[in-house]
């Protein structure tokens, strides 16, 4: 049994690159959680999960794209954003239809009830920027960061 007080080997080993102290994943991962479940009580006022949010902030910016331009600024495959849109759709936020030259492109247009769900919406970046613990330059800078590292993973 080691004690507690017991200084650190000098030698770095070759375990080290193992440590989770070490990870770079591990932070963003349990980060990006925290900051969603802070989200949630604003976006249960919407009816909106997180997923759809962020679906709606690129509706209301774009007002209609394909779904294959939507998962291309998201991030997201079709397999996860299927039912996120059709569930959409069924709130009466956006609207699915096909191209008659090409069915298998999808366009996503946003309705009315979706714009005026925007309105409701307008003050979940402000209560989001209570929520965290970040001085605005700070938090430009990571933002920064964080779009960089996703550019280029």
């Amino acid at each position: 049994m080691t004690n507690q007080n017991e200084a650190l080997p000098l030698t770095p080993s070759p375990y080290d690159a193992l440590l989770l102290d070490r990870q770079l994943c591990f932070p963003l991962y349990a980060c990006a959680r925290e900051v969603v479940k802070r989200y949630k009580p604003y976006l249960d006022e919407l009816d909106l999960t997180y997923t759809q949010y962020v679906v709606m902030l690129v509706m209301w910016e774009k007002r209609a794209l394909t779904s294959r331009e939507l998962g291309e600024k998201l991030h997201l495959d079709s397999g996860t954003l299927t039912p996120v849109l059709k569930k959409l759709e069924q709130k009466g936020l956006l609207s699915r239809g096909r191209f008659e030259a090409d069915e298998r492109n999808l366009m996503l247009e946003i309705t009315s009830a979706g714009l005026l769900l925007r309105e409701q919406a307008i003050n979940v970046p402000r209560q989001m920027a209570q929520c965290m613990p970040l001085e605005p330059r700070e938090a430009l800078e990571l933002h920064a960061l964080l779009t960089k590292l996703l550019k280029t993973i």
